[in-house]
């Protein structure tokens, strides 16, 4: 006879209604609980690589729609509240970068909280455009500068923002050397990159500097460095098996999927279904959201 399977739900009703029905001793309970399939929890800890950094699988974003030093939740005049409120929910990861304006206000929502709770990760816009062409500079000045804001005397992870061309790692090894050199006075714990062309990827797979990177992935091509998600897996697998930490953004594409209910959990699905990234990073504009992905994340099995 084949074998009938239930929802985790069903069975939780099931147990329930057989109080006054069906009679499970402890033994057996324990056993069917335990078959079930087991799920995501977005407050579980990861590991980001080998950097020894630690924190919660889901990550809040605080510049979904940022630019010129500023971000939506910036322009809507919610920024503190809204970060206060995923720390208080069990959010433990901020990413955080100079041309997003959000330093302050990430300041003032963990203030009073030991600086142990919580990881910071910051981006410094080196490239053309992003914030004044006078406040960019090297890590040595920028990074002092960012501590200031952040009132912090380290920060988890520094990453050099938005790369797009081929050869960054060689255009750019000043910036990479200081940051080296700031990971070794512990004024920093990590360094990395975020990278928006599939050219800077694979120079950044490539790289042994890389500590942590933030890749676009989603399973639909949307708003990443190839429109075909199959030629970015590998690449990302590439990150994690060289022991490099893996943040995924741009879940839902920059924001185009975001009301699009089942392609939303279908890219859950996906990228947590991976097993190659480690952090997933989203950025919340109201505090339902987050209640909505710890929702999501939790309602997706382990295969």
């Amino acid at each position: 006879m084949a074998q009938r399977t239930i929802s985790r739900r069903q069975f939780m009703a099931t147990v329930a209604a057989g109080a006054g029905t069906v009679m499970l001793g402890k033994t057996a309970f324990a056993e069917t609980a335990a078959s079930l399939p087991a799920s995501y929890d977005p407050f579980s800890t990861v590991t980001l690589g080998k950097t020894g950094i630690k924190t919660t699988l889901l990550g809040m974003g605080t510049g979904y729609s940022g630019y010129n030093r500023s971000s939506n939740i910036t322009r809507a005049g919610v920024a503190e509240s809204l970060i206060r409120t995923a720390y208080e929910k069990g959010i433990r990861y901020f990413d955080c970068a100079d041309s997003y304006g959000t330093h302050p206000f990430t300041k003032a929502a963990l203030s009073g909280i030991p600086r142990e709770n919580y990881v910071l990760g910051t981006k410094m816009w080196i490239t053309q455009g992003g914030i004044p062409e006078n406040e960019k500079g090297f890590p040595e000045v920028v990074v002092d500068r960012f501590r200031r804001e952040l009132n912090t005397d380290y920060l988890d992870l520094v990453q050099l923002h938005c790369m797009t061309e081929g050869d960054w790692t060689e255009k750019y090894k000043r910036h990479m050397d200081e940051l080296e050199n700031l990971k070794a006075k512990k004024v920093i714990r990590a360094h990395g990159v975020s990278v928006h062309s599939f050219e800077a990827l694979e120079a950044a797979a490539a790289s042994p500097w890389v500590d942590v990177i933030h890749v676009r992935i989603n399973p639909f091509g949307e708003n990443m460095d190839k429109k075909d998600a199959s030629l970015v897996v590998p690449v990302i697998e590439k990150f994690h098996k060289a022991g490099k930490g893996v943040i995924g953004m741009k879940l839902i594409g920059g924001g185009r999927l975001k009301d699009d209910t089942a392609k939303i959990d279908e890219s859950l699905r996906f990228v947590l279904g991976l097993g190659t990234v480690d952090l997933l990073i989203v950025g919340f504009e109201k505090p339902e959201h987050i209640d909505d992905y710890i929702r999501r994340i939790r309602g997706v099995q382990k295969s």
